[in-house]
């Protein structure tokens, strides 16, 4: 099989590290590029063979995962966040894919969304996607994005039947500043291509993700989950624009 680096960047994730590094078993190294954490991330991490631990203070998501990439001593890597989890079926499938003649240069991951342990079938989420396993020599996250990080892929494009778990919400709170944390970098990223904060936009834009996320993409079947959850998506949205003002008057 080609051998596979396992690539992940981390702050504060001792209730995850464990099992997440679990994961890379089949890899031949492993990468953590973690944030200065304040708790037993590194500690934990370090208990690991074959573990490579680089610390590098955050400035956002993207840079933290070229870092990683970069590091990597094989050309395939595998990338995950601490609240992902590979299957066993998924696993096999990455192991025969990457005993194939002629692999796909990067490989999309389907993911099941978790809220607080429990399945979300709809709100969005039936149709979430990422680049997790991919060529360093055919790939790279493209610069400028700091949230919601994009891969831009030179070779050719697989998907991968097998979902990925994604236990993103453990609780309410937490994902409530996650989102928050997130529209803030986005509204920076807006704010450095020049655009400008219009209110109308601002509210147009969240009560139509709600909309779309709740009602056309079905959170109402997802019960009080889907509700929550819908509304931490638009949330996001309007913590990007109140972020983006924030830009244009300093």
């Amino acid at each position: 099989m080609m051998k596979i680096s396992g690539l992940i960047i981390t702050y504060n994730e001792e209730k995850n590290i464990k099992e997440v590094l679990e994961c890379f078993d089949f890899c031949n190294e492993i990468i953590v590029v973690d944030s200065f954490s304040t708790d037993k991330t590194v500690e934990i991490a370090g208990r690991f063979p074959n573990v490579k631990i680089i610390q590098h203070q955050f400035e956002d998501f993207t840079k933290q995962r070229n870092i990683a990439v970069d590091a990597a001593q094989n050309d395939w890597v595998l990338f995950l966040d601490g609240d992902e989890r590979i299957t066993p079926k998924l696993k096999k499938e990455i192991i025969r894919e990457m005993n194939a003649s002629k692999p796909k240069d990067a490989y999309y991951f389907y993911r099941k969304f978790f809220f607080e342990g429990k399945p979300i079938h709809y709100s969005g989420t039936q149709s979430d996607k990422n680049f997790r396993l991919f060529r360093k020599s055919r790939a790279r996250y493209i610069s400028g994005k700091k949230v919601h990080e994009t891969l831009e892929v030179s070779g050719s494009v697989g998907t991968l039947k097998h979902k990925l778990l994604h236990y993103s919400v453990t609780d309410y709170e937490s994902y409530r500043q996650k989102m928050i944390h997130y529209g803030m970098l986005k509204g920076k990223e807006l704010a450095l291509k020049g655009k400008r904060f219009n209110m109308v936009i601002q509210y147009a834009k969240t009560i139509f993700r709600f909309f779309k996320a709740y009602i056309l993409r079905l959170g109402i079947l997802d019960g009080k989950a889907g509700y929550q959850l819908c509304y931490l998506q638009s949330l996001s949205v309007f913590e990007t624009y109140e972020s983006l003002r924030k830009e244009q008057n300093n």
